[in-house]
């Protein structure tokens, strides 16, 4: 099994935000693809990292998602992660990083 078999980015444009749905397991040997796939999306107002298919994150995987937070911050884009598994959601939760982000339900939920 190849790293690229472990973790599959879809990207998504919708009028208002670009949605990258991960799935799999984003962790060293693929937060670089993370990284890679956030490259040029900076004409879109916001950023969702759509984590309901994600099934495990480890600390590599956390700051993936730390430094995209604070890349789109820099371009003045809003950011988003939808809720992920349980394993997710408990990573989140006990290091703290889940006060820093703004959790939505679904990719597509509308809020200001």
């Amino acid at each position: 099994m190849g790293v690229q078999d472990q973790l599959q980015i879809g990207v998504r444009h919708e009028s208002d935000r670009v949605i990258l749905a991960l799935d799999g397991e984003l962790d060293m040997a693929t937060a670089e693809q993370l990284q890679h796939a956030i490259e040029g999306l900076d004409g879109q107002a916001m950023v969702v990292l759509d984590l309901e298919q994600l099934q495990f994150i480890d600390s590599t995987g956390l700051r993936s998602v730390l430094a995209v937070l604070e890349r789109c911050r820099d371009r003045g884009q809003q950011f988003a992660v939808t809720r992920g598994s349980q394993q997710v959601q408990r990573l989140l939760g006990v290091t703290g990083v889940a006060k820093h982000l703004r959790i939505i339900d679904t990719a597509d939920e509308v809020f200001a």
